[in-house]
């Protein structure tokens, strides 16, 4: 593409494949029915907002959504039903990811938490087994990690400035509409990527 220097990926719909559903089935075997009133796509509790900016600490949300589902499921259990979403880590994205980082410099800016940032860091190794996922990029910001979470305009921001990245030289990939058009609002160029397409189609 003209003028890009850099590319910013999103993770989860882009590079790993997830299916929400998946951790809301969990959740429903054992007895809460209602987990999309706390945490879906497009929407979250407070509870699960602090987790993903890094507010609270893994024990605190067991102990926190324990209280918040009136249940009584131990650690595990609830760390199981919540990483049920990741999926899997497509082969040929990580090769294209390879290629592509060749010819842009590569980012990665993902919502997430502790527990899933543990769960995918391990199923990464487990799955393509080439060393620390995060290699791959310049820099790889999460959101509990910068106490971010996207589509805030300060979360482009932030990596815009930290990087030293010019806005408009700079492409910015994800499966969330609201998100891409957050980016939109500070300069950064889009590219909006809902499933069922995949980074394998874009022509960089």
């Amino acid at each position: 593409m003209q003028n890009i220097k850099n590319i910013i990926f999103d993770l989860g719909g882009v590079i790993l494949n997830i299916d929400f559903k998946q951790t809301e089935l969990a959740f429903a075997k054992l007895g809460v029915g209602n987990f999309n009133q706390y945490y879906t796509l497009q929407s979250l509790s407070p509870l699960f907002e602090k987790l993903e900016l890094g507010l609270v600490t893994p024990e605190t949300f067991y102990d926190e959504f324990r209280k918040l589902a009136n249940t009584s499921f131990n650690n595990e259990e609830i760390q199981i039903a919540w990483n049920a979403l990741l999926l899997d880590f497509p082969p040929e994205r990580i090769s294209w990811l390879k290629n592509i980082s060749k010819t842009y410099r590569i980012y990665l800016l993902s919502n997430t938490n502790k527990i899933h940032y543990d769960a995918f860091i391990k199923l990464f190794d487990e799955q393509i087994g080439d060393g620390d996922f995060n290699k791959y990029f310049i820099k790889a910001y999460y959101s509990h990690e910068i106490n971010l979470r996207k589509p805030s305009k300060e979360c482009f921001e932030f990596v815009l400035k930290n990087e030293n990245l010019n806005a408009e030289e700079t492409l910015f990939i994800d499966d969330s509409e609201i998100n891409v058009e957050a980016a939109k609002t500070v300069g950064i160029n889009i590219i909006h990527l809902p499933p069922p397409h995949t980074i394998l189609e874009l022509n960089l």
